[in-house]
């Protein structure tokens, strides 16, 4: 009966070490997955901030999904890096290269989702403003950004200075 016992304490603490073991390695893992995520998506704000192209197309997925809010020029869903940059080509042509990202509020983590709140300004030569917060949600996957929703403070004051 005490060799039964010992045997039943035994399994248990085996089984309660196992548990305790996968516990932590599924909190490391949550960590460095958030870790990465918050990194790559810091690195990419900070190249928008810069406009280093190289390193935003290091960053973002080839097939990036991006959506863009509202029903104006730039609106709607892209699904390359390509058609994200010829978007912002457009964001630049229209703001006669004056749209700046000026500020990063806030950066929020849940795993692999990264959410961003930004101040984005831009002026048109006829006068047009853009003085903006935006909330990103951005999703990585090892290592690159795979999927972007914007969603805009003033979708209004976007589509007039976007224009239709």
């Amino acid at each position: 009966m005490k060799v039964t016992g010992i045997l039943c304490l035994l399994a248990l603490a085996s089984y309660s070490h196992a548990q305790t073991t996968s516990a932590i390695n599924n909190h490391l893992k949550t960590n460095n997955m958030k870790n990465e995520a918050e990194q790559v998506v810091t690195e990419f704000l900070n190249a928008v901030k810069v406009a280093d192209i190289e390193q935003l197309n290091a960053l973002l997925h080839p097939d990036v999904e991006w959506s863009q809010p509202g029903n104006s020029r730039i609106s709607g869903i892209k699904r390359s890096s390509n058609e994200v940059f010829q978007m912002v080509g457009k964001m630049f042509e229209l703001s006669a290269n004056t749209l700046k990202l000026t500020d990063i509020k806030s950066i929020c983590v849940s795993g692999n989702k990264v959410a961003c709140l930004l101040h984005w300004n831009a002026a048109q030569p006829a006068g047009g403003i853009l003085d903006v917060d935006n909330i990103d949600l951005y999703t990585v996957e090892d290592g690159k950004i795979t999927k972007v929703e914007v969603f805009t403070a003033d979708e209004t004051k976007e589509e007039m200075f976007w224009g239709d």
